[in-house]
């Protein structure tokens, strides 16, 4: 299964500026390899192994983002009805114990447990997907269920 292709504008300017620092950082490890390789030896010279596996580690990320950013959508409108989680929202939740929660409904590429940013394909946020304040939800997770209110949605 693919990931859903939308992210919104901070997203892609983040992806952006990852792009842009991925290839100054490899100008920096090509010159360092380079060098590496010039000691002699490449067999036993740790220096050099290093900076392969980091350049392989760079070149990786970079293909990946190649591919990935031009299929992606960017999404940087809020819908007509606000009322309504959509793509985008952050939405308040109360949780069984009494506590409250609040997520960011956002592409898979920007998913980020400590800003609360979940991915629009995970189950808690598939099941907040045009749902309103005051609805509740059910969610299976591997102990169990986990049920949620919300009280709020914004963009």
């Amino acid at each position: 299964m693919s990931s859903s292709p939308y992210i919104t504008t901070q997203g892609m300017t983040c992806l952006n500026q990852e792009l842009e620092a991925r290839w100054k950082r490899r100008r920096e490890v090509v010159k360092a390899l380079s060098a590496a390789a010039a000691e002699g030896d490449r067999s036993e010279n740790a220096e050099y192994i290093y900076r392969k596996k980091e350049l392989r580690e760079i070149d990786r990320r970079i293909r990946y983002l190649q591919k990935r950013m031009p299929d992606l959508r960017v999404i940087s409108e809020s819908p007509d009805d606000i009322d309504t989680v959509f793509f985008a929202a952050w939405v308040k939740l109360r949780t069984e114990q009494g506590g409250d929660v609040e997520y960011r409904i956002v592409g898979p590429d920007e998913i980020d447990q400590q800003k609360g940013n979940i991915s629009l394909d995970s189950p808690l946020a598939i099941a907040l997907l045009s749902k309103q304040v005051t609805d509740e939800i059910t969610i299976q997770v591997q102990n169990g269920r986990k049920n949620y209110v919300i009280l709020a949605i914004r963009y």
